[in-house]
């Protein structure tokens, strides 16, 4: 079976839009043999480091990983939706409800906060169990026209057409991956769990607060907005951390996509993308931020960043529905 393989190659390097089309339909229809919500999770994984791939395509199974157990994390703890397998408790599950309770970690607490060392010991578990489980699984169901992977390299390497494909349909995905995840989980669990489930599936990557970043950004930076150029005092509530980029696009927080804003810019900008000037900006900032010294989260951050895949992803936000240019 498809699940157990340790390495899949790909098959076809073209496809066209209908045939990838044809195959993102199947996955997500009855068609694909699904007893637990893995392959949802692996999608979203895949769309949130569409970014984030070095220049042969490839993402390495830690970045998977991380997204996947932030999903899991934040179904199972934060809004209580334990039930992600139609037969036994699914491993992944089991794997987060026992560190939790190890570590006694109350269930307001979303994944971004909780300690970094408990987020490295729980990715390696899932990533483990990802092994078994997901990749090959999914793999299988696109025919191996996705995607390559190696369990050795832990390294999964897109299909160049399929990544074009998914980020010029990226909120179409997106939102086609959360409605039927939902579907599933609504299945699978009862109520209370379920209400707002469409709300609880979309907003599971989201992270709580951007306050590290403010905090690296200042410590690099001026203390002033990005788009005005205002003053920032550092009273409450009168410095903001903005997605350059808006998260219900990009669906992760990776700093050379955040920059300081007044609460004023921060307000009216809201879901909307900057007008393009704005572009040259951010490209000549991070290149500030492209060798940190000492720095380790800063150089994880940076790591497959480079000014193309942030002109790619400004063209095809705006590709994808972001039209509504914005400027102070």
């Amino acid at each position: 079976m498809s699940h157990k393989l340790k390495v899949g190659e790909l098959r076809e390097i073209y496809l066209t839009d209908e045939e990838i089309w044809r195959t993102f339909t199947i996955i997500l229809s009855s068609k694909s043999v699904k007893s637990s919500t893995y392959k949802y999770a692996l999608i979203k994984a895949l769309i949130e480091n569409l970014y984030q791939i070095d220049e042969d395509f490839k993402v390495t199974y830690d970045q998977l990983a991380y997204t996947f157990t932030k999903v899991y994390w934040n179904l199972i703890i934060h809004h209580n939706l334990t039930n992600q397998n139609s037969g036994k408790t699914a491993r992944v599950v089991s794997i987060i409800k026992e560190e939790q309770s190890k570590h006694s970690i109350p269930s307001e607490m979303v994944f971004d906060k909780i300690p970094d060392s408990l987020q490295l010991k729980l990715v390696s578990k899932i990533k483990a169990t990802m092994k078994i489980n997901v990749f090959g699984a999914l793999y299988g169901d696109t025919r191996g026209q996705f995607y390559a992977f190696d369990h050795k390299t832990e390294l999964l390497r897109f299909n160049p057409a399929v990544h074009a494909f998914m980020l010029n349909y990226q909120r179409l995905i997106t939102n086609l991956t959360n409605y039927h995840m939902a579907a599933m989980i609504e299945q699978l669990n009862e109520v209370p769990s379920i209400n707002y489930l469409l709300e609880k599936v979309e907003s599971i990557a989201k992270r709580s607060s951007l306050r590290p970043f403010e905090d690296i950004l200042l410590s690099h930076f001026s203390a002033q907005c990005f788009y005005c150029n205002k003053a920032l005092s550092g009273q409450k509530r009168e410095t903001h951390v903005d997605h350059f980029i808006p998260w219900s696009f990009v669906q992760s927080d990776h700093i050379w996509n955040l920059v300081l804003a007044c609460n004023k810019c921060n307000s009216s900008k809201s879901d909307k993308l900057p007008e393009r000037g704005f572009l040259e900006g951010i490209i000549e900032r991070n290149e500030e931020l492209m060798y940190p010294v000492n720095n380790d989260q800063l150089n994880k951050q940076m790591q497959n960043y480079n000014p193309k895949k942030l002109i790619m992803l400004y063209d095809y936000s705006v590709k994808n529905g972001f039209d509504a240019i914005w400027a102070p």
